[in-house]
């Protein structure tokens, strides 16, 4: 008990055992609930304190904690005793957000840590603008935080400094990176789901890795950011793509705060995979990016056809198969072109093979039978010829695929 104005205040005792669950309640009773890890002995607040006095340098690759091994524990003192005991910056108080630097983690190793709801905003894991004018790429490199894999689950990151950044398969869900300088980023299979990214500035960051498999980004809030200057043309497909088509997740689990589970997982990491194709679409589509936005909008077509399968709508899949066949979807009128010719051709052969026509009377048979819907100009002819019954099919066959093509392009244009 400590006595204040006269009044006994009660302590919060402190866990002697190094249990998550005690710290976690120990550190909420000391109105610091984004603290969960045990306190780090004495031993090892000194040298993180030693490290953190070592000054920066840009040309010689010289960063407080380079290449040093940290852990949650550790970010969580260094956060507590932040600009002489201060704490981690306000992310709701603009003033702070603009006049405070951020803890430095530049060269930091925090591969595999939870960082989850921590306040990293104003972070440097990165060289500044102004710093990456005058210093070389390596010199970029060196000053890079490594984050491959991390947990930054709702961690708090506006106008945190992630130059060359390492965040592969991170997790980002529902991070909070507004106003952040997110440039050369490496974000292979990171999960962006959800994350906020309003005004954040992501140029040249590497979206996908080697097989061209890109980030996850359903529900990712895009509002302000400029998505011309991300390389998209990098990706095949993206995460949540990737993840619906692997085996072995017909079985409960979970994603971020969202619980998937029962007999229809798959079905609903197909559904998500679909949303996440569009949404995409619809955000480069407004910034312009038209050609981008017909791709990622193919392939959610193309995932809805599977889903169909899966549902067990399979008179919706064959529609969907020959949509995609014959037009792409609208998104590849060439493939309709090309089924044109095809039948074309093909009756064109088939007609001269019979006889009595020239190639050149042959390949006019066939355009106006396609075309013409009966109508035949070899006038001679009975309804009982060969030559007549073709063309019935063949018209009935151009009937079909202009069908097809109109409702592939109806379905492009004014919705799915």
């Amino acid at each position: 008990m400590e006595k204040q104005n006269g009044l006994q205040i009660a302590v919060p005792q402190r866990p002697t055992a190094n249990d998550p669950h005690s710290w976690k309640a120990y550190w909420k009773d000391l109105g610091l609930p984004w603290r969960h890890a045990p306190e780090i002995d004495a031993e090892r607040q000194r040298y993180l304190g030693e490290q953190r006095r070592i000054k920066p340098d840009i040309e010689l690759g010289i960063y407080p904690f380079r290449n040093v091994k940290l852990t949650r524990a550790d970010v969580e003192w260094l956060l507590a005793t932040h600009d002489d005991g201060r704490g981690p910056i306000d992310w709701t108080d603009e003033r702070e957000l603009h006049e405070r630097e951020g803890v430095d983690l530049r060269g930091a190793d925090l591969r595999g840590v939870d960082l989850s709801y921590l306040s990293l905003s104003c972070m440097i894991g990165g060289l500044t603008q102004d710093e990456r004018n005058r210093a070389t790429a390596e010199q970029g490199e060196m000053a890079a935080v490594h984050l491959e894999g991390a947990s930054l689950k709702r961690t708090r990151l506006e106008k945190a400094v992630l130059y060359k950044a390492h965040l592969e398969r991170a997790n980002l869900f529902r991070v909070h990176l507004l106003g952040a300088n997110v440039v050369e980023v490496c974000l292979q299979q990171a999960n962006l789901r959800q994350a906020h990214i309003q005004g954040s500035f992501l140029e040249g960051c590497i979206l996908s890795d080697e097989g061209g498999v890109g980030p996850w980004i359903l529900n990712v809030n895009w509002e302000r950011t400029d998505l011309a200057v991300m390389n998209w043309s990098q990706v095949n497909m993206l995460a949540d793509e990737y993840e619906a088509r692997q085996k072995g997740h017909d079985h409960p689990w979970q994603d971020g705060d969202i619980y998937v589970g029962g007999r229809d997982t798959r079905i609903g990491l197909y559904e998500r995979a679909v949303r996440a194709n569009r949404q995409l679409a619809v955000a480069l589509q407004a910034q312009g990016l038209n050609e981008l936005a017909a791709y990622f909008a193919y392939r959610a077509q193309k995932l809805q056809g599977v889903l169909s399968w899966r549902q067990r709508r399979f008179g919706q899949y064959l529609f969907s198969h020959l949509l995609d066949l014959l037009a792409g979807y609208g998104y590849r009128p060439i493939r309709s072109m090309f089924w044109y010719l095809v039948v074309i051709v093909g009756f064109t052969l088939s007609y001269f093979a019979f006889g009595h026509l020239t190639p050149l009377e042959a390949f006019v048979f066939s355009l106006t039978s396609f075309h013409g819907r009966g109508f035949f100009p070899a006038a001679n002819l009975s309804l009982s010829d060969p030559r007549v019954v073709l063309a019935a099919f063949e018209a009935v066959l151009g009937l079909f695929i202009e069908i097809i093509f109109i409702a592939a392009f109806t379905k492009r244009f004014f919705g799915s």
